[in-house]
């Protein structure tokens, strides 16, 4: 890759990252920590390949954090309306961690950064 890729890409993902950071700072962006932030992300990747997943199946998916700390970030994304839980058709003892209407705001906002961020 060339020098000047190497520096466009770059100049690119920094502006990104600041235009991310000043929407996190509005008040109508929902304050997620770290590690909710990365389980909606690791979420988004399998909700985009139409992967249902379920509760069990969310608290082992960041394996660098613990089951503990997993579910109770569950509970605070469903708190704050970042996902819904729903019943399996055949099992109630099943749920599944779905996105709700504010995720897909937060990744179309994040998305709005992106695009901002490639008009260099």
């Amino acid at each position: 890759m060339s020098k000047t890729k190497v520096a466009n890409f770059s100049q690119m993902y920094t502006k990104y990252l600041n235009l991310v950071q000043a929407v996190r700072s509005l008040p109508s962006f929902p304050q997620l920590d770290a590690v909710e932030s990365r389980m909606l992300n690791v979420f988004a990747s399998a909700w985009h390949e139409d992967k249902p997943i379920t509760v069990l199946e969310a608290m082992v998916m960041l394996p660098e954090i613990s089951t503990t700390t997993a579910h109770r970030r569950l509970k605070a994304l469903r708190k704050k309306g970042m996902i819904d839980l729903n019943l399996d058709s055949q099992d109630n003892r099943v749920k599944y961690v779905v996105p709700t209407k504010a995720t897909h705001q937060y990744f179309a906002q994040l998305g709005q950064c992106m695009e901002k961020a490639q008009a260099v």
